[in-house]
């Protein structure tokens, strides 16, 4: 069995406010608008990777959240961006609730030296609205689509 190197991790909030789930539309020079779940990489500072998840989520919407609980993971190739370093990139996706964002609160390299723009929007957490918006990867937004059901399962008050 041929195993390929992990050369990166990320966390991602798939993050309920209500019945709405909140994301960052993502407008760069030149490509269609696409929509992220909030979210990064995972850094050498950060203790876990729920700890990444909830500094990520501050960087990006000044957001703090709650009921973190793993639901999805996607694991794609990976090359690095000086063209070196392949291998997998592991992106790990936690369901969760906003307890509460203040966007004068963002910071990070995505909100000071932007390329593009970073606009956070809530689609209704159903598959219409989820069908509405281009939500990558792909394999999340099937996720969702077939899910939507079992993610607020998830995040149940009995499960805890």
């Amino acid at each position: 069995m041929t195993v390929r190197p992990l050369v990166k991790r990320t966390a991602r909030a798939v993050l309920l406010d209500g019945d709405h789930l909140v994301l960052i539309k993502r407008t760069k020079p030149g490509l269609d608008p696409y929509w992220v779940t909030p979210g990064g990489g995972v850094e050498p500072e950060d203790r876990t990777v729920i700890d990444a998840l909830h500094r990520e989520v501050h960087e990006e919407l000044g957001a703090k959240i709650r009921e973190v609980v793993p639901c999805f993971v996607d694991t794609v190739e990976h090359i690095g961006e000086d063209g070196g370093a392949t291998g997998v990139k592991v992106q790990l996706f936690f369901a969760c609730r906003l307890e509460s964002m203040d966007l004068s609160q963002r910071h990070g390299p995505e909100i000071e030296n932007p390329c593009g723009t970073y606009e956070i929007e809530r689609v209704p957490f159903t598959r219409v609205g989820i069908a509405s918006v281009h939500l990558v990867p792909l394999s999340l937004r099937h996720y969702l689509d077939a899910n939507i059901e079992g993610v607020g399962a998830l995040l149940s008050p009995d499960l805890a």
